[in-house]
């Protein structure tokens, strides 16, 4: 989580530190204001190095801001007189723990924890704290440490929110839902034990609950940025003017952090306040070099996308994918670029990149979309096997397909000429939809195609089926069209394989019967009448097929 105030905002805050206590320190602690925290600090260790809990309190500081690195040396700087008291050698312990080095943080720790450390209830919440905060620490042994605490100090909320945090750091919900609750009924108003509340039914993806304890935190303390901060993240997916509102009280209630200008300028995307959004991010790339913040570049090509330009959209991307590691490239990036090659008439740029894409996107319904992207270019180009094999991906286990879709797969494979494959999938329109005649005209079509000399008859039962689905109807457009096309073939395959000139003679009748002025079949019909006529007089029965 990032603890910071945006710079845009409100500018770089100051601690005056001249007047700073232990108390003013734990507080911006507990507001998780770290770095106002070790400011504070830093000047109490100074005014008064002798002060144990203050180097613990400053140690904690730098490991919870996730900036421990400086830690080693700024308490060597400690007095000797001091280092031996136990609150400095649980800042030590903490150190060493944080830095990996677990049996001699736990030397310190139990030099801390003789047996008077064993009766303070705040020694033990800080070896317990450490060990739940750092990577190397014991979350059990943390348990322990604060169940030994709250036996000392029942009434204490923050011992039982502590301990809460161990369990969910166990993977333990249900205890940690059981310790916070513990706490809450010492303080129902204890503004961190409701946002930790709030944290457990975030990892459960439940929005109903952890809104009502965030919002609880914040009528119990509204000071408390943790939670409001939940809020922005919450609303920055639904509702980004309810998101920009919550943000601008976190900048107001937290610590300054320049990664807050990006998000910010991120809302002002969000807000469609694009032209705000472009002015902040080239501040920022300014302010910092460009190269070091990349995204913004592509922030910026989201933005004029907004406003409908894409020639400096596609300039921002481009810096984008000069500038940023492939490694933090997403599929979305890729898809945009995509898009803005397809705009600009650049297919093969925009297929690359939609290729890219897919690769990417790992739930196989998420590709679906980018499959009838590249079938759509790929039938531009009159690419027909190409776009054969995108639209039979988009076809394939997806729930959403329609008939069309599968209707558009089959008519691409036939005009790429893969004819067994257009068969297939007509077959399967066919099986689905049998009640539709399209299955069966394109069927006929393509065995048409395949068997070219009419020599097997491919053709045939599906011309049959084709009619006995529509004679019914010859007036419909279509229809009148299929039954010509149909009655031909019949007759054609009559005539030159079957021989068989009286049905195909009887089939050119039929194509006079709805469209009587069909000159075609009318001279087919005279020449095979004829036909007829001179093989019934050479025939010694007098008569002919």
């Amino acid at each position: 989580m990032k603890k910071a105030s945006l710079l845009l905002l409100c500018g770089a805050m100051s601690v005056t530190a001249m007047s700073q206590t232990i108390q003013d320190a734990k507080k911006s602690l507990y507001y998780e204001r770290y770095n106002t925290a070790k400011e504070q600090l830093q000047h109490i260790v100074k005014t008064d190095p002798a002060n144990a809990e203050s180097w613990y309190l400053l140690s904690k500081a730098y490991i919870m801001s996730k900036d421990a690195a400086p830690l080693k040396q700024v308490l060597a700087t400690s007095p000797a007189d001091v280092q031996s008291a136990p609150f400095y050698q649980v800042a030590y312990g903490s150190y060493l723990l944080n830095a990996g080095n677990k049996d001699s943080a736990r030397y310190y720790f139990d030099q801390a924890l003789d047996k008077k450390g064993q009766k303070n209830p705040d020694l033990l919440a800080a070896v317990a704290n450490a060990h739940i905060v750092t990577r190397a620490g014991d979350v059990n042994y943390a348990i322990e440490l604060l169940n030994k605490a709250i036996d000392r100090d029942k009434k204490d909320p923050a011992l039982y929110t502590l301990l809460g945090d161990a369990f969910r750091k166990l993977g333990n919900g249900s205890e940690a839902y059981k310790v916070y609750s513990a706490g809450l009924d010492k303080d129902g108003k204890y503004a961190a034990g409701l946002y930790r509340m709030g944290k457990i039914f975030i990892s459960q993806k439940n929005p109903e609950m952890y809104l009502k304890y965030f919002n609880q935190a914040l009528e119990a303390d509204s000071s408390y940025a943790p939670a409001l901060y939940e809020m922005y993240y919450h609303y920055y997916f639904t509702d980004p003017q309810k998101a920009m509102a919550y943000f601008k009280q976190y900048v107001a209630k937290s610590d300054p952090d320049k990664d807050n200008d990006v998000l910010y300028t991120d809302l002002l995307y969000l807000n469609k306040q694009y032209q705000a959004a472009i002015a902040n991010a080239r501040q920022l790339l300014d302010r910092n070099s460009g190269d070091s913040m990349p995204r913004l570049y592509k922030l910026m090509a989201y933005s004029y996308l907004g406003m409908e330009d894409t020639t400096n959209a596609m300039a921002n991307m481009n810096l984008y994918f000069a500038k940023e590691a492939d490694s933090n490239k997403v599929a979305k990036d890729y898809e945009i670029m995509g898009d803005l090659y397809a705009a600009a008439g650049k297919p093969d740029s925009a297929i690359t990149c939609y290729v890219r894409t897919v690769d990417m996107v790992k739930e196989p319904r998420d590709k679906f979309p980018y499959y009838k992207k590249l079938a759509d270019l790929y039938k531009d180009q009159k690419d027909y096997l190409n776009q054969a094999k995108y639209l039979g991906l988009f076809y394939t286990d997806n729930t959403k397909a329609s008939n069309i879709d599968l209707f558009n797969w089959g008519i691409a494979t036939y005009k790429a000429e893969d004819y067994v494959q257009a068969d297939t999938v007509f077959g399967t329109y066919i099986q689905k939809y049998p009640e539709q005649a399209f299955g069966y005209y394109w069927r006929a079509r393509v065995n048409s195609a395949m068997d070219s000399t009419m020599e097997k008859g491919a053709a045939i039962p599906w011309y049959k089926q084709l009619i006995t689905m529509i004679e019914d109807d010859p007036t419909n457009k279509t229809n009148k069209k299929w039954l010509i096309e149909s009655y031909g073939y019949l007759a054609a395959y009559e005539t030159n394989q079957v021989k068989d000139y009286k049905s195909a003679t009887e089939n050119l009748k039929k194509i006079l019967e709805i469209d009587p002025e069909n000159k075609d079949a009318q001279q087919y019909i005279a020449i095979l009448e004829k036909k007829i006529s001179a093989d019934n007089n050479n025939s010694p029965s007098g008569s002919n097929k």
